[in-house]
């Protein structure tokens, strides 16, 4: 009889094993808000309302809510171009961005300022443009003729080693955090350099600072000590922010993007993300693995996946917004990271979802 009971055990045992992942034991669902969607959700009390209820209806757990790109904010600010802003506080009659924040926190979900640093989008009109010239904005060797031969890849990217654009970015940052003090965490976006042609950094004040600090006379594009000056760059500005953030804030969470694949990422964007997350620079990095076709989408997760040696601060993007006529890919590939992720699965975005009631539905059914 005693064996009897053992093997019911062993069964019962085995059953346990087989049984399904509670919901609460798999990785988060968190999103990304953009500011360029419609309805614009800063815009009036009913969108973000709107948000912030589909956000708890879909298991939403961290909001990550663009509030500065292309050196506009949406919050009060003196180095950006804060006409967004006052747009927003005139149509909702407070300040959108804090009653976001309440509104959240309210139903149990985490804000997080979502942040393009180093890209100015086509924004001729920058402040940082209008004081600073194209002097600020990284380039090749090309010669320029006028403010148009700065674009790449449809965008005007700032030098990420020019004191004076650190400086900007700095003040920027700070004066973010200090507004908003139940703020949950930054995430910082574009802090890169461009990926495509990756033949950048050619400004005056780079040169002579590399030069300075290297002890060579000359470039050589190709060389091993000019790509890590690159990326030095990229990283020693990230270094800053996080200081400038932890002074004010030393509760809050830090993270970046990362671009995907990592080859991408080191030596075309010279974004080095698996040794901010690694080292503990940043608390963790959500990276890009936006892919139409599942398979390579899968291709991505392991190439990031193996790059770190915490997972649980590996977040892994999956693209909504390349599947709006195919909800069943976009669950297929959501479920894929959930599966796989020990981190966040993240959902870009939702301006996205809301083009399409069968993707939206989606993650509430």
């Amino acid at each position: 009889m005693k064996y009897f009971f053992g093997f019911l055990l062993s069964v019962a045992a085995s059953l346990l094993f087989l049984s399904p992942v509670r919901a609460d034991a798999l990785p988060r669902r968190d999103l990304f808000v953009t500011v360029i969607q419609e309805p614009q959700i800063l815009a009036s009390r009913q969108a973000i309302a709107d948000l912030v209820a589909y956000a708890k209806q879909a298991g939403i757990g961290t909001l990550f809510v663009q509030v500065y790109r292309a050196n506009q904010s949406w919050f009060p600010s003196k180095v950006a171009d804060q006409s967004p802003y006052e747009i927003c506080l005139k149509n909702v009659g407070e300040d959108p961005f804090a009653l976001l924040i309440k509104q959240a926190h309210n139903e149990g979900i985490q804000v997080h300022a979502w942040i393009n640093l180093l890209s100015l989008s086509k924004n001729r009109k920058s402040p940082l443009l209008k004081q600073y010239g194209a002097s600020i904005l990284t380039r090749s060797k090309q010669k320029k003729k006028n403010l148009d031969d700065y674009q790449i890849d449809q965008q005007f990217f700032l030098e990420p080693g020019d004191p004076r654009v650190r400086t900007a970015l700095l003040s920027m940052v700070g004066e973010l955090v200090r507004t908003y003090p139940s703020l949950d965490g930054v995430q910082f976006d574009y802090i890169r350099y461009p990926d495509q042609d990756p033949h950048y950094g050619y400004t005056p004040i780079n040169i002579d600072r590399f030069k300075k600090a290297s002890g060579q006379d000359s470039i050589d594009d190709d060389s091993k000590i000019w790509k890590d000056w690159k990326r030095a760059q990229v990283t020693a500005l990230l270094q800053r922010l996080i200081k400038k953030v932890r002074f004010l804030r030393p509760d809050i969470k830090v993270s970046t993007t990362g671009c995907s694949p990592y080859t991408r990422a080191f030596d075309e964007a010279f974004q080095d993300w698996p040794s901010w997350v690694n080292t503990g620079l940043v608390d963790f990095v959500t990276v890009m693995t936006y892919a139409a076709d599942t398979t390579d989408f899968d291709k991505f997760m392991a190439d990031a996946l193996v790059r770190v040696t915490d997972p649980k601060r590996l977040n892994i993007a999956v693209g909504a917004y390349q599947q709006i006529k195919s909800p069943e890919r976009f669950m297929a590939q959501l479920d894929l990271c959930r599966k796989v992720s020990s981190g966040s699965c993240v959902i870009f975005h939702y301006g996205s979802l809301l083009e399409s009631s069968a993707l939206k539905d989606s993650l509430i059914k």
